[in-house]
């Protein structure tokens, strides 16, 4: 498939025949660990000032087995990015279509919650922010649009509102854990607003690890049952475990954001949540921040035969750890095989240190 081509298929055509969609991982907290984000502002200027740093990334995960490619353009709004946010769009667009056209990956535009909402709840200049990315993304032409890390329903929903402006297929995630959002609106609420919104397929996003991600779409699947309402399902949480954070996600943790290594899922964790994911029927099974190529291959190994098919990255990569068995020490020899890997419980090598922290909030 040459760069300049598109997949023959879109999102909700893959979607609704049953294929598995594998997203990609993070990237916001990947670049600021190589030096190419800064903390704090968490803006994508990389696609501009460090191209090269984003089309590697955008590789791996294609090799890994994404086929979606998310536009870098988390906090690429005009009231984070002032006269920039434009050409920054416009440049995270290219950088995705170029890697998509190496496989058969779809381009997403993405947009994400404002920085005013919390403050200046006017629907018009918000949506005003949302509709100037979308522009930028028809122009281009996008396959379709994910609004992704909302703590407000409301805010989502505007969002929704403005992406279904256009005639590309929606998704929207948002970043709540059970107790809901931050007005104590429930998942299935939550839910059940999105798809009234005109949201295609609707999730969760970031701030919390794979096992409080997979109870909130639970509960996002009830109420959109409940309310005879249909919708694809995604996920795409933190590659962190965090069972220990409190409603408003990771951020409320002591280590948050240089200090999370220690809570870093295996790919064995990894498989076991996309297992679940897929179980609980989800069909759009991704990552955010933390989730390194390397669980994205997991999640591709782990549903290889639903699929049909390995990733490339999994040519060096032994199902199970059965590469292992080349080894000349005989007891890592020993740990080729699946029991050994599924039944682990890694330590940390800090033997004073807890095992859970206390939120800050």
């Amino acid at each position: 498939m040459s760069p300049a081509s598109k997949p023959l298929t879109g999102i909700l055509e893959r979607l609704e025949s049953g294929e598995v969609v594998i997203g990609d991982g993070s990237f916001l907290i990947s670049l600021e660990k190589r030096g190419y984000v800064k903390a704090g502002l968490w803006t994508p200027e990389a696609v501009i000032e460090h191209p090269d740093a984003v089309r590697q990334l955008h590789m791996e995960f294609l090799r890994a087995g994404s086929n979606v490619m998310q536009t870098f353009t988390f906090s690429a709004s005009e009231d984070n990015m002032e006269s920039k946010w434009e050409d920054v769009n416009a440049a995270a667009y290219d950088l995705a279509r170029e890697v998509a056209g190496k496989g058969d990956a779809l381009v997403a535009g993405g947009i994400c919650q404002t920085s005013i909402y919390k403050y200046h709840k006017e629907e018009a200049r918000i949506k005003k922010l949302f509709r100037q990315q979308l522009e930028v993304f028809a122009w281009k032409n996008v396959d379709f649009l994910i609004a992704e890390y909302f703590e407000h329903v409301e805010e989502a929903v505007w969002a929704a509102e403005v992406l279904k402006e256009n005639d590309r297929p929606v998704a929207v995630t948002m970043c709540i854990g059970p107790e809901g959002d931050m007005h104590d609106t429930t998942p299935g609420e939550c839910a059940m607003r999105l798809v009234k919104a005109g949201a295609s397929i609707v999730g969760v996003n970031c701030c919390f690890g794979p096992e409080t991600s997979l109870k909130t779409m639970e509960l996002m699947k009830e109420g959109l049952e409940q309310a005879g309402l249909k919708a694809h399902l995604m996920v795409q949480p933190l590659g962190f475990h965090t069972p220990d954070c409190g409603k408003e996600g990771f951020v409320d943790l002591p280590e948050y954001p240089f200090g999370l290594e220690s809570r870093v899922a295996t790919r064995w964790d990894i498989q076991k949540y996309a297992r679940e994911a897929y179980n609980l029927g989800v069909r759009y099974i991704g990552g955010c921040c933390g989730f390194e190529p390397y669980h994205i291959r997991a999640i591709a190994e782990e549903l290889a035969p639903e699929r049909g098919f390995l990733p490339p990255a999994s040519e060096k990569h032994g199902s199970w750890g059965s590469g292992l068995d080349m080894h000349t020490k005989p007891w890592v020899r020993a740990r080729a095989r699946r029991d050994y890997w599924e039944n682990l419980l890694p330590a940390s090598g800090r033997p004073f240190c807890p095992s859970l922290s206390k939120p800050d909030v």
